[in-house]
């Protein structure tokens, strides 16, 4: 099994054969036959194929790769999902703490610390 990536950035398993009837011929790989990175490079076709970009280094492609309104949209997106994930998690906790009056707004450190000292009190109820 190997991963591959969506348009995301979220990888995701996928199996080398996905198609059950798909048999390579022998002798071949499944995948690889095209240029290598080494080959592009030396063609001017890898990255691209532009030429300002081809004299940049390593860091300055990805500095501006992630400048671009794409990538910073998919960034905010996935940001987006994982708070959303975070706040639905301290919610759920938020739930299950007893506190007087039971709707009472909470912080995330207030949540946090007082999960705390239920937990240790359930310990103690336990060995007493």
């Amino acid at each position: 099994m190997e991963l591959s990536s969506c348009a995301v950035g979220v990888r995701k398993p996928r199996l080398k054969n996905a198609c059950p009837s798909f048999e390579p011929p022998s002798g071949q790989p499944i995948y690889g036959t095209g240029p290598t990175r080494q080959q592009k490079k030396q063609d001017g076709a890898g990255g691209g194929g532009s030429s300002e970009f081809s004299s940049l280094s390593r860091e300055e492609r990805r500095r501006r790769r992630r400048a671009t309104l794409k990538y910073r949209t998919a960034h905010a997106t996935r940001e987006r999902i994982r708070v959303e994930a975070f706040n639905v998690a301290f919610t759920e906790l938020r739930k299950l703490l007893p506190t007087l009056p039971p709707d009472k707004k909470l912080s995330k450190i207030e949540i946090l610390k007082l999960a705390i000292c239920y937990i240790s009190y359930l310990n103690h109820v336990l060995d007493a």
